[in-house]
């Protein structure tokens, strides 16, 4: 009997014990999951408020793109993606200190992203320190585009340096016009005028390339180490005091013993349920600005162009008409030739003719053009079809790039019929 009591007592205790146990372990899994939640809920909210910043900075609303921003790195402070968006609208605003640091904050989280590397350079030089601007782009440049890469370099004070990424970089069949012009506004900056001219003539006419020198010679004289940063970025530059103390990238112990501490963040941002901007003082607006060059970078031409020899860079331009066994011209009668792309050689551009006027019916029973122009040692060849009016080239070039082919309204040079085009389209006329 008191064995049994015992044996019974013994096991009672034992199921009484294995009861707070497992009681304690459901404990545990409910605050786990209650802990998941609240992080689950604020990453959600993080990223609504992620996405109404971007909203607010394509409607021009700086300061709501800045609460926003600032609202999404308080709710998840270990996000680089969060932070480098705080970055983009502190820089939206010209608030560089700002901006400096939210991507030096993002660089940390993430130190693989060539575009946050990028922002944080020219952040950089916006403030003046371009030699922690070259040693960001020494550190990082492997994970940046070469274009952005070399302009970088060339707004941190070293344009030849600029020339030599770029020129390699332009000589790539795949090279961009945004590779081209930004090659051609290092060599401005410089003082090749020449040469600069030359490059940023393959894409564009002659009036607008005309334009973009006399453009980048305003832009090569700045008055504060701001100007160049925010003229490319199409923004005015303003007093900045650097980012709230409570949006720092902090490490988990010292989150700990800063979380008691109350933050009026609410002065930032807004509200996490509220659709309103927060208010913020008003930043004081520079009085010097350069004329803005955004084209420069971000409105990128978009046609057709050959690779650029390596003789390109330092050479005058020659133009000649294509030797075509002086073919007759096409009776025109209007001077203006919509021009489609400039290639290597005529057979590239009797290969890409091909492509377009499949593409483009209304080309199709046009009569393609081509002028060679010699750049010291090295020829292109400049493809298009002409004897239009201004009025008839703009609309087709229109038509062209609804059918998302890329072209340029300029006055004739010269241009013969394309020598593969003589036989049955000539016929046909």
């Amino acid at each position: 009997m008191h064995w049994g009591k015992r044996i019974g007592l013994g096991m009672a205790a034992v199921t009484a014990i294995g009861g707070i146990a497992v009681g304690g372990v459901a404990l545990q899994s409910a605050a786990a999951v209650a802990g998941n939640r609240d992080l689950e809920a604020q990453m959600r909210a993080a990223g609504k408020q992620a996405r109404l910043a971007e909203k607010a900075m394509k409607a021009g609303k700086h300061d709501e793109a800045i609460g926003r921003a600032e609202q999404a790195v308080l709710l998840v402070p270990d996000s680089a993606e969060h932070r480098t968006l705080l970055g983009r609208t502190y820089l939206g605003a010209g608030r560089f200190a700002s901006a400096a640091q939210a991507f030096e904050d993002a660089l940390k989280l993430d130190g693989k992203d060539g575009r946050i590397a990028l922002n944080l350079a020219l952040s950089k030089i916006a403030l003046g320190d371009w030699q922690a601007a070259r040693k960001l782009i020494d550190d990082h440049g492997g994970d940046m585009q070469p274009a952005d890469r070399g302009l970088a370099i060339a707004l941190a004070g070293d344009p030849m340096g600029a020339v030599a990424v770029l020129g390699e970089a332009a000589r790539d069949p795949a090279a961009t016009s945004k590779v081209r012009q930004n090659l051609a506004l290092s060599l401005a900056l410089a003082g090749k005028w020449q040469e600069a001219r030359t490059i940023a003539g393959i894409d564009l006419s002659p009036a607008e390339a005309d334009q973009r020198i006399m453009q980048w010679a305003q832009f090569a004289r700045p008055s504060r180490a701001s100007d160049q940063v925010a003229s490319l970025l199409g923004v005015t530059a303003v007093e900045d005091g650097g980012m709230p103390v409570q949006l720092a990238l902090r490490d988990r112990n010292e989150a700990v013993a800063m979380a008691s501490v109350p933050t009026p963040i609410a002065a930032y941002a807004p509200a996490l349920e509220s659709e309103a901007p927060a208010p913020e003082p008003k930043p004081v607006v520079a009085t010097a600005e350069v004329p803005r060059a955004a084209a420069i970078v971000f409105a990128e031409r978009r046609e057709i162009v050959q690779a650029i020899p390596a003789s390109l860079v330092a050479a005058p331009v020659r133009m000649a008409a294509a030797p075509m066994h002086a073919a007759p011209r096409i009776a025109a009668k209007g001077n203006y030739v919509v021009q489609l792309g400039a290639f290597e050689n005529a057979g590239v551009a009797r290969d890409a003719w091909g492509r377009i006027s499949r593409r483009v019916p209304a080309l199709s029973n046009q009569i393609p053009r081509g002028m060679s122009a010699s750049v010291g040692s090295a020829n292109y060849y400049r493809l298009s079809v002409g004897g239009y009016s201004r009025g008839e080239a703009v609309s087709l070039c229109a038509t062209v790039r609804a059918k998302g082919g890329r072209c340029f309204v300029r006055t004739a040079l010269g241009e013969q019929t394309a020598s593969w085009a003589r036989g049955p389209m000539m016929a046909s006329r």
